[in-house]
């Protein structure tokens, strides 16, 4: 499995703005569908957004407009970009690897907090 390490979270006002980003092991990251998915208190994990290999990318109805995923496979690193966040957005953000763009794969990061408040 490729190792994955979140950063980036933290504490935004309403209509702020954060990118997280996600450090991936190996050489095997280009082949990966990468995917950021959150779980809020309460809640179950859902898929925020993905990014396959050749670029395509699929986004929660939740966050479309707002969120842009994107990666850098020279840096073996995928990016949320995350603006206008709403109090909603406030979760535990897990970066992903796998091979769908629709569910996640195997491998997880260890979860960035991620708190919209005021």
């Amino acid at each position: 499995q490729v190792q994955l390490v979140e950063s980036g979270g933290g504490l935004v006002q309403p209509g702020g703005s954060l990118r997280l980003s996600c450090a991936a092991s190996g050489t095997a990251f280009r082949f990966y569908v990468m995917g950021w998915y959150r779980r809020a208190p309460g809640k179950q994990r859902e898929l925020v957004a993905t990014i396959a290999p050749g670029d395509s990318t699929n986004y929660a109805d939740s966050v479309k407009g707002r969120f842009t995923i994107s990666r850098d496979n020279a840096k073996n690193t995928v990016y949320l970009q995350m603006n206008s966040l709403k109090p909603e957005d406030t979760a535990v953000y897990y970066c992903n690897a796998g091979a769908s763009s629709w569910a996640p794969g195997a491998s997880w990061g260890q979860g960035t907090q991620v708190t919209v408040s005021s």
